[in-house]
């Protein structure tokens, strides 16, 4: 008996088992209740979260690639770079930052090695508003994370972690996994790979 027939024919004896059916329904059931609670979740935490960026003038996706760029200070980053780092399409990503640069939040310059490519840096206004959309993510998050215990908030940040890697792995959004065993690869060899915060601080 090959190894997958074996399996089948453990979870047909299993499903023999009195009770064995009502553990798998609670099982299917639990999941549902999890995706739709993720979806709630992350459906009001954008609500709010864009309630109190409003008057700031910027957009929770704006500000999502404005942490990303400023991470990188003088030095810059290449929307390529950028776009592995944050897990975004290239079209997608330069339509955020044209509309950040418009609002003179970034500024794009000629990288000093090839000046047929462009980095993108943060610029004096950029910093100014990041550093206050981030107290107020900040004051969001604990009122959000109210009653949860510390140790508690750990655990749920790695199994939302692990939810995200097994997204990238189905590759939900075109190219991404392949952009991430790319960083996994830059990674091995010394490389350094930003990892996407978008569910984390920027969301």
């Amino acid at each position: 008996m090959t190894g997958e027939e074996a399996k089948i024919s453990a979870s047909v004896r299993y499903a023999s088992v009195p009770g064995a059916c009502y553990f798998i329904k609670m099982k299917r059931d639990e999941r549902i209740r999890i995706g739709f609670l993720i979806h709630d979740v992350s459906r009001l935490r954008r609500t709010a979260f864009d309630q109190r960026m409003k008057p700031l003038g910027i957009t929770r996706s704006q500000w999502w690639v404005l942490g990303g760029v400023s991470r990188h200070g003088e030095v810059g980053i290449t929307q390529t770079e950028l776009a592995n780092v944050l897990d975004l399409g290239k079209v997608a990503l330069g339509s955020l930052i044209d509309r950040l640069e418009e609002g003179g939040f970034v500024e794009r310059r000629a990288d000093g090695q090839d000046r047929r490519v462009n980095r993108i840096h943060p610029t004096s206004k950029g910093i100014g508003i990041l550093e206050k959309m981030q107290k107020v993510a900040m004051e969001m998050n604990a009122k959000v994370m109210k009653g949860i215990p510390l140790q508690q908030q750990h655990q749920l940040a790695e199994m939302l972690h692990v939810m995200k890697i097994n997204l990238i792995d189905m590759d939900v959004v075109p190219g991404s996994k392949e952009r991430r065993n790319a960083g996994n690869g830059a990674a091995a060899t010394g490389g350094r790979r930003g990892e996407s915060e978008s569910a984390d601080a920027f969301d």
